[in-house]
This record gives structure tokens, sequence and C-alpha cells, in this order.
């Protein structure tokens, strides 16, 4: 077992009682609060019920949790009507529906642009650099300061591996033409 251990984990709370500390207060606020909000939805998953959950931090902070909404909620609970009206439910499950698959296509819009951006910007990269190797070769190399020696050097690199890597496969071609 581990002696360096500097947590004691998850352990049985014996008795409930106010944390003492602020900042445990906040902590255990943050992570009960997640496990109610699982919980509502799995009570709305698995009966079809309507859930509201409403939750005022330490801070004075509100948070809230609500199946299909707060509003549909509050609307019930206000009129006190036992049911809701099933026609406004539908409809506004439908409005959601389409407008969740409508932002969904503009997602979708936006990753491809995204994704355009940036081969667009690798390209420019590559041509920038290929550029400035251009600009380099024309210089007098006693007139290179230290960082365009660097990268005259590993342009000049770059390139011995190239031409070796070309005359392998030429060379590698007229031995097997020779044989057959």
């Amino acid at each position: 077992m581990d002696n360096n251990k500097k947590t004691k984990g998850r352990q049985r709370i014996d008795t409930l009682k106010r944390c003492k500390r602020e900042e445990d207060r906040h902590i255990t606020f943050s992570k009960r609060r997640t496990g109610l909000y699982k919980k509502g939805s799995e009570l709305c998953t698995l009966c079809g019920t309507q859930l509201a959950i409403l939750i005022f931090s330490p801070s004075g902070k509100p948070f809230s949790f609500a199946h299909p909404n707060v509003e549909v909620i509050a609307r019930r609970v206000l009129e006190n009507n036992p049911r809701s009206n099933e026609n406004s439910d539908g409809v506004m499950d439908a409005y959601r529906r389409n407008r969740i698959n409508e932002l969904n296509e503009k997602l979708t819009i936006v990753s491809q642009e995204e994704e355009d951006e940036k081969e667009r910007g690798m390209k420019l990269g590559q041509m920038t650099k290929a550029r400035q190797n251009e600009l380099l070769c024309e210089q007098k190399i006693d007139e290179l300061g230290d960082y365009n020696f660097l990268n005259m050097k590993d342009f000049l690199l770059e390139l011995h591996g190239r031409i070796n890597n070309r005359l392998e496969e030429l060379t590698d071609t007229q031995v097997v033409a020779m044989y057959n």
C-alpha cells in the first residue's frame, strides 16, 4: 500500500453536518449539485416525469435543472394545473428539435470552414518558408545574421537529404533496369 498518499479518498460520512470551511462548502455543493442533476435526469428519462430543480449556491448564485424547461414547470405550478397542455409541449418540442437541427447544421458549416482555414494556413506557412529560403539563397553568406545563417544551414541540410534520397531512387532504378 502506498504510504505517500496525499488524500484520504472517498470516505463514508457517518452523520451529516454543515461543512465548517467555506471552501469545503463550495466544493461539496459543486459535487453534490451534479449528482442531483444526474438523479433528476434519470428520473425524467426512466419515468417520463417533468421536473424542475432550483438551487442557490452558498455564495447566492442560482442554478437550475428542468425537463422539459423551467418555464413549463413554473407555469404548471403557478396555474395549479396538475396536467400540462400536451399540444403546447408538442409544439415546443418540435420547435426545440428544429432549432437544434439548425444549430447542428451551422456547427457543421463552421467546423468545415475551420478545417479549410487550417489547411490554408498550413499552405501559407509552407509558401512563406519557401519564399524565405529563396531570399536567403540570394543573399551573400557574409551578410547573413546568426538567425538567417542557422535557417540557411537547416535549409541546406534538408536539401542535401532530399538530393541524396532522389539519388538513391535513381540509382536503385538504374540497377533494376540493368538486370531486366
